[in-house]
């Protein structure tokens, strides 16, 4: 049967941390309420985005870029977007969940939060949160460095399944996050027992890709995005893309399906808000984001950064969601993590 991951991360002390409030855009609405379009089209207003790991990586991308969007289509007045780091993002998860009721408050998300709740044994879960909205999926790619011998996927794989402890693969993020699940999952679909796997953790894609070059390991697992400006600099080769079909910007790549591994992974990115937020509240982040999602601003963001549109809101979105819960706890258990 194929595998199909649509996109597979303790409560924290906080009282330290500085919340450095980086607005996408002035903060000149940050004291009035959050109030949705209505039958005068106001935009919505005083509305805040937390992104719970550091500036630059994947969510604070998509945080930042929904954000400007949502202003420059004039959907909403300026969004406020600031960053609470730590613990896979489970001290952003606690404070979402901390905030109950506040209806101006959403964090982005994605596979990563759902998979850290377990490895960071949080206090406060995804289940606590209000769902709102996913945004995209984006797809996986397995890489190795210009001199790899590994010239396809089934070479590198036969190699793998012959030493897996000796062939060590590298991801940009911790156990629980998407560029773990992704290598677990395949050497699960290639018969590999996903205990023997040798991997190591770096913080993003900044310390991965030095790395792989200096091949500290045999391959690497991430975001495609993380490797684009490496492959067409020719210092790394993609071996497979692990979406259903073959990405745009990596055209010229084979997914694993049809290299012979029965394996769809995906990761993705959503946004959640606090619990107990009235069904008004959430209707403005939901009518906000289906906005943006409608509009030509939205739409160029996505061919850009080759991200898959996704969109989904509400009770759909918090369907996936538990599927998704259900499926890494699953996965994490049988490695030990959960």
């Amino acid at each position: 049967m194929r595998t199909r991951i649509p996109g597979l991360v303790a409560a924290a002390a906080v009282a330290s941390i500085l919340l450095s409030a980086c607005g996408a855009t002035a903060d000149k609405d940050a004291d009035t309420g959050a109030s949705g379009a209505t039958a005068d089209s106001k935009p919505a207003t005083g509305l805040q985005l937390m992104v719970p790991n550091a500036p630059g990586g994947g969510y604070d991308t998509t945080a930042r870029t929904a954000a400007k969007v949502l202003e420059d289509s004039k959907v909403t007045g300026s969004v406020q977007v600031f960053n609470l780091p730590g613990a896979g993002g489970t001290v952003g998860l606690q404070r979402i969940v901390n905030e109950k009721g506040n209806g101006k408050l959403a964090m982005q998300m994605g596979l990563g939060v759902v998979g850290a709740a377990y490895t960071q044994k949080s206090q406060a879960t995804l289940a606590d949160t209000t769902p709102i909205a996913k945004l995209i999926e984006e797809a996986g790619a397995i890489v190795v460095p210009k001199d790899s011998p590994y010239q396809d996927i089934n070479q590198l794989v036969t190699a793998w399944k012959a030493d897996p402890k000796k062939l060590a693969v590298g991801g940009g993020s911790s156990p629980g996050g998407p560029d773990h699940l992704l290598p677990m999952q395949l050497a699960k679909a290639v018969g590999i027992d996903p205990k023997q796997v040798s991997f190591v953790s770096y913080d993003g894609g900044g310390e991965l890709l030095p790395a792989l070059l200096g091949n500290k390991i045999a391959f690497g697992a991430s975001g495609f995005g993380e490797f684009l400006d490496q492959v067409e600099a020719g210092e790394v080769r993609v071996l497979a893309v692990t979406s259903e079909k073959p990405i745009e910007a990596l055209k010229d790549v084979k997914t694993l399906k049809d290299q012979g591994i029965d394996l769809v992974f995906t990761n993705w990115r959503g946004i959640v808000a606090p619990p107990g937020i009235t069904d008004e509240d959430k209707q403005v982040w939901v009518d906000a984001l289906t906005k943006m999602h409608e509009s030509e601003g939205w739409k160029a963001e996505l061919t850009k950064r080759g991200w898959t549109d996704a969109f989904e809101t509400g009770d759909e979105f918090g369907t996936f969601l538990k599927e998704q819960d259900t499926s890494v706890a699953e996965l994490l258990k049988s490695l030990g993590l959960a």
